[in-house]
Order: structure tokens, then sequence, then C-alpha cells
């Protein structure tokens, strides 16, 4: 059997230079579209079982984030359900990829993929909940759906609650982290979920991105946008995908706005708030101080003593999302960073961070905004 190599299928990602010699791959990471963009790669294998592959990723030198290279390991899986971490190294430029596949074909990835189907998967069985309306806000450049969890019935009293994910496409633990997110606070056993959904109304919206996430993209839209520098210039015709969340934000209200991503280079889980936005406040900081305490206490997985600087007040970059809508809507906004690479407070040496820990971690969070519901007014 020869070997095979391709990214065509959803959320694929990669150029094939030559594939004459297992053990000399030749590849390449496309850019964004419209952008100089890339870091996320994602590829299908077939043809080499039993021979020990040694894949040169040639452009990797350039990519976006050259501090995501260094003890990072790529993701490998023969079923697409269960990834696991392979021998990978960076110098000179490149990161090479090596592996000895046990299985016909083999999918290789920069993180364990949530393809689009999957999010169709997501919405549909989220929407047979009783206390769930799906809507669809707006659509994509490409002409996709931009869709929205409601969870709750809006009355007196009740907390507004946003969690958005994924604006950066190839940020895909942003996505798994929904799965178990959902997945509880839709649990009707669980007695935290419950609690929740009778004192706040949630608006989830599980992909920002959908036209990036099937492109194949690492951060930016079909455009070439990044997102999340878009929120205080959202447009039709450049960002479509925050001018209509936007715009259903501003019909509800928030009162607190969790956005989920995924870091290159920290090892950690960890959080990033407001505090440079020119109207956060001391109640902002003790409720930031407070929802961090209660996650760490909920997940040892998530942590506070690494993370992103914070801006000096008043400094705050308000075309970001989180310093946007702390800003705006003087609430409780935060953004979760979550690991391309591992948790090196409890790593893994076989998966390294995981979409199941993803999951896990998203479910944890409930417990955090139970803990803060009450105080968020």
């Amino acid at each position: 059997m020869s070997l095979h190599i391709t990214d065509a299928f959803d959320s694929g990602n990669i150029e094939v230079l030559d594939a004459a010699d297992p053990q000399r791959i030749r590849l390449e990471i496309r850019k964004d579209n419209g952008s100089d963009f890339y870091q996320w790669f994602h590829f299908r294998v077939t043809g080499a079982r039993g021979s020990a592959l040694s894949m040169a990723i040639e452009n990797a030198g350039g990519a976006a984030y050259l501090e995501g290279w260094p003890d990072y390991r790529a993701c490998a899986s023969y079923d697409r359900e269960t990834w696991f971490r392979i021998d990978t190294d960076y110098a000179d430029g490149v990161l090479t990829l090596r592996h000895t596949p046990e299985c016909d074909t083999v999918w290789y990835a920069y993180f364990a993929p949530y393809s689009m189907e999957r999010h169709q998967n997501l919405i549909a069985w989220a929407q047979t909940h009783v206390d769930v309306d799906l809507e669809v806000l707006g659509e994509t450049l490409d002409g996709q759906a931009i869709d929205l969890l409601r969870v709750g019935t809006p009355g007196s009293g009740k907390r507004t609650i946003w969690v958005t994910a994924r604006q950066h496409p190839g940020e895909t633990m942003a996505e798994w982290w929904m799965e178990g997110f959902i997945g509880r606070l839709l649990d009707d056993e669980d007695p935290v979920a419950r609690v929740l959904r009778d004192r706040a109304v949630f608006h989830i919206v599980p992909n920002m991105n959908p036209d990036g996430s099937k492109r194949g993209h690492l951060r930016t839209n079909a455009k070439g946008v990044n997102l999340n520098r878009e929120w205080d210039k959202a447009s039709v015709e450049n960002s479509p995908e925050v001018f209509h969340v936007l715009n259903h934000m501003r019909e509800t209200g928030i009162d607190l706005a969790l956005d989920v991503h995924g870091d290159e280079a920290l090892p950690y889980n960890f959080i990033a708030g407001g505090e440079g936005a020119p109207n956060f406040d001391a109640k902002g900081q003790e409720l930031l101080d407070a929802y961090k305490a209660a996650l760490k206490t909920a997940s040892p997985d998530f942590q506070t003593a690494h993370g992103y600087a914070v801006d000096a007040p008043g400094t705050a970059n308000l075309s970001v999302c989180t310093n946007y809508l702390a800003n705006e809507f003087r609430c409780l906004a935060m953004t979760l960073e979550m690991p391309f690479k591992d948790n090196a407070d409890l790593p893994d040496s076989e998966h390294g961070w995981s979409p199941e820990r993803c999951r896990k971690l998203g479910a944890a969070n409930l417990d955090a905004m139970l803990a803060l519901v009450d105080r968020l007014r």
C-alpha cells in the first residue's frame, strides 16, 4: 500500500511537499486565509502501518507562537475519539513528528480536533432538553449559522450569564470544554446545575468561529480577521460573528461573561480578567478573585500562580472580548485559558491536556458560578 496524506476534510490543514520516503516526509502548514497566522495542523496518513514515520513541518519557524513549540508533543488518533501524544521535537525552525502507526490510517493534529459535524451533534443533543432554546443569531461570511443555546427562562431576579468559546478556531480545547460545561448544566440529576438554572439564564455560544473551524484556521475567520480584536469595532463585513453576538448581549445584559480559549505557550489552566478596563472597580476585583478561588477549589487542574501579566488600570485593549465586556457592561468578565501542551502541575505522559480533562474543567466551572451567582449584582 502506498503512502497517502490528505487534509481534505473538516478542519484539515497541511501541505505535502514530499512523501516519497516515510522517514523524510516534508510538510508545511497553510496560513489562515487572508492572514499571516498559522500554527494549526490536522491531517490523515494512510498506508504506514508498522512504518517509522518522520514528518517534518518545515515552516514551523514562521508560526504565530514560536513559544508553543518547546516541550510540545503532537496529537494522534486511530479512531478520532481517543487522542494520544507522540514524539515531537523542534529545532532550526522545523517541527518533526515521529510515530510508527499500529493501524492503516492515523490522524495527526495540533490538538484534538473538534469538527463542525461534532458541533452540530452537540447543539442537536442540547436542544432536546426542555430548558433549552436554540437560536441562530446570524450567519458567518461562509454562510454558517452562529448558534446560541439559551438555557433557562428569564425572570425577576435571575442573573444573566454568557459563555462563549472558540473565537480562535484552532483552540479546539474550548469546545471540548463546552461539552463538559453544557453536559453538566443540563444534567437534571445534578443539584448544582438545577440550582443554577433556577437562579440564572445562560446564553451559550459553543463556537464563535465556525468558518475558521471548518477551514482549518488557527486564529481567524473566513476573511482573516481575528475576532478577539473586533469587539470595539465589529461589523457585518469583517466580523459578523462578534457583531451579532454583541447585539444580542446588549439586548439581554450581562452579569457574568466567560470567554474560553487555549494558550500555545503556558502549560497551565488560568483566568485573565478585565482589570485594565477603565470601568473596572473594587467590586470587579472582588468577584474576579472569588471566582478564581472557587474554581481552584473545584478543580486541581486550575491554578492562579501562572498566567498573563495584568494590565495597568485604564490601559486595557478594548478590542479584546473580556476587556470590552468588563468595561461596557460593568460585569464580571473573564478569559479562561487552557494549554495545548499539558498541565505541568498534573501531567499526563500519554494524553497531555486532553478532551476529557477539558470536559471536566468545563463541568467544574458550574461550582464556581454557583458560589458567586447571588453576588453578581
